[in-house]
């Protein structure tokens, strides 16, 4: 274990002095895609990923009342949206598209949900928070697109209090044939074609089968969860792996 551990270290090294380029790369992907953002999603999705939300908040709720919560990647607000079921006295979520938090502010508008979340500009590596300022942080698909998965991991490490949760929602991959085999040839060859044909952007819908196909799932992610600080890891394995929900605790 310790020598994957070494390896794995090794390798967000190297991450390191690329992540600035990828935090701007990405950054003008998601604001060229914003205004599709949502309706692929679901549509991509099959409607499946209004579920896993629903369920990862389910999660929460099952270990925690929190006061404070805090979405990382919150995108358009999805997910700040969902955790409103918590009844907590605010969500803050923060993203490093303006495009994206634009039209969610929008949607927080048309909901009257102004006052219960804030969408602010930030990064996963440099959360402006104090330290112990929410009971839990989250991120919904969107820990894949960070351009060091530990640093962010560790930064949403800090600004939870102790006996704080985390909550991550991301895509996996399917371990056992046929439905390995179907999210493969889904993910490879018809989802970049849809995305590129409904949002005119090749890159975005290529980008996203590459980012989750190298993305370290499983045992992988709850071994840099350890590493990020927390404890007590889980993972919870949805529509037979296409997604799963990791959450852990802060000693």
């Amino acid at each position: 274990m310790w020598v994957y551990l070494a390896r794995n270290l090794r390798m967000m090294q190297v991450k390191n002095k690329e992540s600035d380029i990828r935090k701007d790369s990405v950054e003008e992907m998601f604001d060229s895609i914003a205004h599709h953002y949502d309706f692929l999603n679901h549509f991509l999705s099959f409607g499946v990923d209004r579920f896993w939300r629903r369920r990862a908040i389910r999660i929460i709720s099952e270990h925690i009342k929190p006061e404070r919560i805090l979405d990382v990647a919150t995108g358009t607000g999805d997910l700040a949206i969902a955790s409103l079921k918590l009844k907590p006295s605010k969500v803050t979520g923060i993203d490093i598209s303006e495009a994206m938090l634009s039209l969610g502010r929008k949607k927080l508008r048309k909901k009257g949900l102004t006052d219960r979340i804030e969408l602010l500009k930030g990064n996963s590596e440099t959360i402006e928070f104090p330290e112990a300022t929410f009971d839990v942080a989250m991120s919904a698909f969107g820990v894949r697109n960070f351009g060091d998965t530990l640093k962010g991991l560790t930064e949403m490490n800090r600004v939870l209090r102790k006996g704080g949760m985390i909550m991550i929602l991301e895509f996996s991959r399917p371990a056992y044939f046929p439905l390995k085999h179907l999210f493969n040839f889904y993910f490879t060859r018809i989802l970049p074609w849809l995305g590129k044909s409904i949002s005119g952007d090749k890159g975005a819908y290529s980008y996203l089968p590459d980012s989750v196909m190298h993305f370290p799932d499983n045992e992988d992610f709850m071994m840099i969860l350890h590493l990020a600080g927390f404890n007590n890891e889980h993972q919870l394995r949805l529509s037979g792996g296409i997604a799963s929900i990791y959450y852990a605790f802060k000693v």
